[in-house]
């Protein structure tokens, strides 16, 4: 088989659309995931996406997913699922273990399209089954189809806690609260009217502090915050629920990344310590590029453009579109781009973008 000239490390919308763009051009690419099935969390997103066309406003996030995936395949890019990464050597020799054996792949260009993690909340009980994380959550639901509870608490008020919330409304469960430590609710609107019409109470400057139960959650008590975050005494109530659902944020799976060496930097909007990038999506380590949440966490729309650009730019980089086109090319993803950034919630994200490219310009001021 033919040695591939770029390998995509991660089969999610960032991933898929970096794979087609630079196989559009004629570059042989391949993709690398450690699942067994290719489309990251598009296919537990059975809501409508928001935005305009490019953005596949008003279809669900599995069929997204599927268009992607046979685009990929159409171009023939290939597909090794069941494929772990566990690392990268000598800057391009990526260590791949399928299962059965280890293998070296030797591409000429990495994309690095590895998503995000979601960050854990310890409090006493926080062991017990059915302490559970929404990204597990979702999976069980609308992936295979099983309820994990019965009467939940949701842990968190952002986008990922209010459409979880609403998706185990659907399938059936009581969601008895939503607890978020903030003094306000931290997603969209549309979604938090979603559960306030289903009657689903949002308690902003509210927090677990413990989940009961003898051999799994059988109760979770929670209490108010004051606004230096203390524990106001007396506000205790215990809820009777069988699963606490944990939606605390997300951050950057960059482990690929820190053995490049890749550099780094903190921006908390984002999710915290990410790789610095230019606006091509290239890391300080050239030839490699970042796309997604791996460059900082924000929606699947975001992903797909931002994919689009790291693809455009490997193809370049290997002689297979000019610097004039794919200048054209990257302008439209970035003019799309911009729709996301704009207004309450997209303003402190292109803010933390910016710090990042104008990082990226320092620190290798006097390098390349």
């Amino acid at each position: 088989m033919k040695e591939a000239e770029i390998t995509v490390i991660g089969a999610g919308p960032a991933g898929l659309s970096a794979a087609i763009e630079a196989a559009k051009y004629g570059a042989n690419v391949e993709i690398i995931d450690e699942n067994a099935l290719p489309g990251g969390q598009l296919f537990k997103q059975i809501h409508k996406f928001f935005g305009s066309k490019e953005h596949y406003a008003g279809t669900r996030g599995y069929d997204i997913g599927r268009k992607l995936l046979s685009e990929a395949e159409n171009l023939k890019v290939v597909i090794k699922l069941n494929t772990v990464a566990f690392g990268v050597f000598d800057k391009n020799k990526i260590g791949l273990f399928d299962q059965k054996d280890i293998l070296i792949s030797k591409p000429k260009k990495i994309i690095i399209a590895t998503g995000a993690s979601e960050n854990p909340l310890a409090f006493p009980g926080w062991t017990l089954p059915g302490v559970m994380g929404a990204g597990a959550v979702q999976t069980m639901i609308n992936i295979h189809r099983v309820l994990p509870g019965k009467k939940v608490l949701m842990v968190g008020a952002g986008n990922v806690g209010l459409i979880v919330s609403y998706q185990l409304l659907q399938a059936g469960a009581d969601v008895v609260a939503i607890v978020e430590a903030m003094p306000k609710i931290g997603g969209y609107f549309v979604h938090a009217a979603k559960v306030l019409r289903m009657g689903v109470p949002i308690l902003t400057s509210h927090t677990i502090i413990e989940a009961k139960g003898e051999k799994e959650v059988e109760s979770a008590t929670i209490a108010a915050l004051d606004q230096n975050w203390n524990l106001i005494k007396g506000s205790e109530k215990e809820l009777d629920v069988d699963l606490i659902c944990i939606a605390v944020g997300l951050k950057p799976e960059a482990d690929l990344c820190r053995m490049l060496n890749c550099e780094f930097t903190y921006v908390p909007f984002l999710g915290g310590r990410i790789p610095l990038h230019n606006e091509d999506m290239e890391t300080t380590i050239p030839g490699v590029y970042v796309a997604g949440d791996v460059s900082g966490v924000e929606e699947a729309s975001v992903a797909i453009e931002e994919g689009r650009i790291a693809g455009i730019s490997a193809a370049e980089s290997l002689g297979y579109i000019s610097e004039e086109e794919s200048e054209k090319e990257r302008m439209k993803c970035k003019n799309r781009l911009k729709a996301f950034r704009i207004g309450p919630f997209g303003s402190p994200r292109q803010e933390g973008k910016n710090k990042v490219f104008e990082e990226y310009k320092r620190r290798t001021k006097n390098v390349k």
